[in-house]
């Protein structure tokens, strides 16, 4: 349920926040009269990520080995890769989104209207939506079906909680912080995406195991107890790891630390000393 629900809160508030900016941009242009137009983006957004999310998840458990296997791994893979994405992404433009919309939003108002603000709120949730739909396929394959959707409800109304505050109230939060330690967060429920998606791809041959049997841990921590579901869940816990399983999950770690200093280097040098 908490990685359904930390996806869910995250892209979630993504999704509150930008909605939040248009409609508060169309307040300041006093344009209050476009503002059903961007519910109704928001509503068809909404529509077609539940049913992505509806078809993803019930092709994918009405499938039967080794075709299962293989769904799982690739929409693993494709889950993780979108989720990287992601991360770079807001590591990058979470400063000057709102700027970016806000500009957006009045060139829609008054270019093409009602038609360019559905459009513009549609494309911006349903990216949310769409991204979301692919992690919880995956995230229910790794769990419990019924704790993938509770997770997913109860990270949606938190997410809408916290954007109404945010543009409705005086509460401030501090979204770099929160993108941070979520991103860090999202970044290790990513690696045991990997990590499982290779796993799955041993099972049908298409990878070699190079050790079976790494260590085990079970003894001391199994992976039916508890804890061990949970963090299997969120960080792709294994207590008897393939060795290429271990050594997939580690390179993802090492690439993601040398890309994201890459980021923060080139964001820091100064633009005179750009070629």
């Amino acid at each position: 349920m908490l990685p359904s629900y930390l996806l869910s809160l995250r892209e979630g508030l993504e999704a509150a926040l930008v909605v939040g900016i248009v409609l508060g941009a169309l307040r300041q242009m006093h344009r209050t009269d476009l503002v059903f137009s961007v519910w109704g983006g928001v509503l068809a957004a909404s529509i077609t990520s539940i049913l992505a999310a509806v078809l993803l998840t019930t092709f994918g458990l009405s499938l039967h080995d080794p075709v299962e296997a293989i769904f799982e791994g690739i929409t693993m893979l494709l889950a993780t890769a979108v989720l990287t994405w992601m991360i770079f992404w807001m590591s990058r433009q979470s400063r000057h989104i709102k700027g970016q919309l806000e500009a957006g939003v009045r060139q829609a108002a008054l270019s093409s209207g009602k038609r360019g603000l559905f459009m513009l709120a549609f494309l911006a949730v349903v990216r949310e939506g769409i991204e979301l739909a692919l992690f919880l396929t995956a995230a229910t394959f790794a769990s419990d079906g019924i704790q993938t959707i509770t997770g997913t409800f109860l990270g949606l109304f938190t997410s809408i909680l916290l954007g109404w505050s945010l543009f409705a109230t005086s509460v401030r939060l501090d979204l770099r912080r929160f993108f941070q330690v979520t991103g860090v967060l999202l970044i290790m429920f990513a690696a045991g995406l990997v990590a499982r998606s290779v796993s799955e791809f041993i099972e049908v041959g298409w990878f070699p195991a190079l050790v079976e049997h790494v260590w085990n841990l079970n003894p001391i921590l199994s992976e039916e107890s508890t804890l061990g579901q949970i963090l299997g869940t969120l960080f792709g816990y294994n207590g008897s790891p393939s060795l290429m399983a271990v050594i997939t999950y580690i390179a993802y770690f090492v690439a993601i630390w040398f890309g994201l200093r890459l980021v923060h280097n080139t964001e820091n040098i100064p633009a005179g000393t750009q070629a």
